[in-house]
């Protein structure tokens, strides 16, 4: 009788399931705090409308303002060292990043559509709630690499060497 090895399933990492999920409530925060949302960081009148220009780029740096923080605490748990393969759980929470981003999108415009008030928007289609800088959607996965590169370089000026010349923890250095 011959045992055959199974190879041990693997997961998906955490971050590529819940990291999308968390762009929800990043999305309906982004209508919440807007100039042309509902705008409760001024309260302004004036910016309560995208029919004025000069909301359109408060509005897409409140998302991205949004965006980085949540890279910057995404890379708090994927820069911990304690995974058993931490490069496949980066790679992961990045795609996760990106995803959530547009998951963050797609909420706050679907938020500005079903309790924000009735826009025309023939004029232009910056008048409704939207973004017009599509690189902020960048910004999740590209604060979580830069934030778990910063933290891993912090965290390596605290580490001895072995013998080898390499820091002890494993965390996402190449050399083993």
């Amino acid at each position: 009788m011959t045992n055959s090895a199974r190879p041990a399933r693997r997961l998906l990492p955490w971050s590529l399931v819940l990291v999308p999920a968390a762009g929800i409530p990043a999305g309906i925060l982004w209508w919440l705090l807007a100039p042309g949302g509902l705008n409760l960081i001024t309260r302004d009148p004036a910016l309560a409308s995208g029919t004025v220009p000069l909301v359109w780029l408060p509005r897409d740096l409140t998302l991205a303002g949004i965006l980085v923080l949540a890279g910057c605490l995404l890379a708090v748990f994927l820069a911990d060292g304690k995974r058993p393969d931490p490069q496949a759980a980066l790679l992961a929470g990045l795609a996760g990043a990106l995803a959530g981003s547009v998951v963050a999108w797609g909420t706050g415009i679907l938020a500005a559509r079903l309790f924000g008030p009735a826009v025309d928007a023939s004029a232009n289609a910056s008048i409704a709630f939207s973004l017009r800088a599509w690189p902020v959607l960048l910004l999740w996965p590209a604060a979580t690499a830069v934030s778990v590169f910063v933290l891993e370089l912090v965290g390596m000026t605290g580490r001895r060497p072995d013998a080898r010349g390499a820091g002890t923890s494993g965390g996402f250095s190449a050399v083993k």
